[in-house]
């Protein structure tokens, strides 16, 4: 029988019932504060029996590793990873595409399947994602980890505004609460008028959604008269989208909701909640046991300088059933391995995630992302906390447009508001996008992902 990546006897062993303290510190003390040297043996150890079982069981990996001339065996240390290929979401559609409905990467037998969370589809045709029931058992524990991690704690109540059914997130959080002993409120990211309710009464006391979610439901406890001091809302941890390390955003959400929030990060192909802040707020700490992170400099496809920005890639090295062997994101951020103030060694993105190197926008030779665009817009209180960028061609001159849409509160402040939006656009993404006004409530408000480029070119490249 196949030996099981499995989990360690600490993380087993973990009381997950009434007795465990609230004042606890960590969920699990010997794995968030275990020493890198013991880290890093451990992930060591997961990832050779990781590579092995997807070269013996998977064809669609013993191909990509005959065609890249390594291994299992080449692995000796860490390092050693670099030497290996990247796996794509776009490989991973062809794949799917060619050996329907799951590809050749899943490793565990079909009678080990316990799920299936395919990717949200937003950037292409959505990507199958396998959980086994070791899986489901090991993500559950994590995520439950990740929680208490920004503060979760037994007796709780949860609102998981995260979308339920084949999206990841909001199943994970799920469990997660039951693992943490919990009351969670499944209403999933719909009918905003029952999430306030239910604010109200029973009086959730957790809120997870998306960084644009919670600026929604913000504003519509403004428009009800309902101040923030009158919910028993704390905390809230905020992902599906990038943002809530963004200081205005954060400042925004924290004021408008009267709690502390804080990052969240996950993905289909990875898993749903792979990453969160710590009350220090210093970057998203991963979960190293079960991940093998790094960033890696997108020209020259070799590791970042500690605290250089790059793309993010992740091995998995407890996953089952469709395991990834150095998936490539497209996400950016940093990665610091020291210990972070609270204690835990894990390694940290300090930012979150800094956008998406797909999303990158070209404009009169200047280079930026929606991430510069919503740091500017929300650090005014004149404006609501939707913007949008739209990508035209006129036609006349051959050329791309960039426009920046904003709602302004009060009509009146529009002249005012114009030349300051324009500065503070042009000293953040060093070029000066034109600005568009329209009345408040014309962008869209989203209870997922909230879509900030149109790209409407006529020389328009899939995004």
């Amino acid at each position: 029988m196949p030996r099981k990546l499995g989990v360690s006897g600490s993380e087993k062993a973990i009381d997950t019932g009434g007795e465990m303290k609230r004042t606890r510190k960590y969920f699990d003390p010997e794995i968030e504060t275990m020493s890198r040297e013991k880290l890093e043996a451990l992930q060591l150890q997961r990832l050779k029996l990781q590579l092995r079982r997807c070269y013996r069981d998977s064809d669609f990996y013993k191909e990509k590793f005959k065609k890249g001339g390594v291994k299992p065996e080449d692995v000796r240390c860490l390092g050693d990873i670099i030497h290996f290929p990247f796996v794509t979401k776009i490989e991973l559609r062809d794949e799917q595409l060619a050996f329907p409905p799951f590809g050749r990467h899943t490793v565990t037998p079909a009678e080990n399947w316990a799920e299936l969370h395919p990717s949200s589809g937003t950037t292409g045709s959505p990507v199958n994602n396998l959980w086994s029931f070791e899986d489901v058992k090991n993500i559950s524990r994590w995520t439950a980890r990740t929680m208490w991690t920004f503060g979760v704690r037994p007796g709780d109540i949860i609102q998981n505004a995260f979308s339920y059914g084949l999206w990841v997130a909001g199943m994970s959080s799920h469990y997660a609460a039951r693992e943490l002993g919990c009351f969670v409120i499944p209403i999933g990211a719909t009918d905003t008028e029952r999430q306030i309710e239910y604010l109200v009464k029973p009086g959730s006391t957790v809120l997870l959604c998306t960084p644009s979610y919670a600026l929604h439901i913000a504003e519509r406890l403004r428009h009800r008269g309902i101040s923030p001091e009158d919910i028993p809302l704390r905390i809230g941890c905020f992902g599906g989208e990038g943002g809530t390390e963004v200081p205005a955003t954060r400042e925004k959400i924290e004021k408008g909701l009267g709690i502390e929030a804080f990052d969240y990060f996950g993905l289909a192909e990875i898993g749903p909640t792979i990453a969160s802040e710590c009350p220090e707020k210093k970057g998203i700490h991963w979960v190293e046991d079960h991940l093998l992170i790094e960033v890696i400099n997108k020209e020259t496809q070799k590791p970042c300088a500690p605290g250089e920005a790059g793309v993010l890639v992740i091995t998995h090295l407890s996953k089952e059933a469709t395991p990834m062997i150095r998936y490539w994101t497209n996400d950016l951020a940093t990665l610091d391995q020291r210990r972070c103030k609270c204690g835990r060694t894990h390694a940290r993105s300090v930012g979150g995630i800094l956008g998406r190197s797909d999303d990158m926008i070209t404009y009169k030779g200047a280079k930026f992302y929606p991430v510069q665009v919503e740091k500017v817009v929300r650090s005014f209180c004149e404006l609501s906390d939707e913007f949008c960028i739209e990508l035209t061609t006129d036609t006349e001159k051959g050329m791309d447009l960039c426009t920046v849409l904003v709602e302004c509160l009060k009509e009146e402040d529009i002249p005012m508001m114009k030349p300051l939006l324009r500065n503070g656009l042009k000293e953040e993404c060093h070029v000066t996008p034109e600005i568009k006004f329209v009345p408040f409530n014309t962008l869209e408000r989203t209870t997922f992902k909230a879509k900030r480029i149109v790209d409407k070119r006529q020389t328009r490249q899939a995004r």
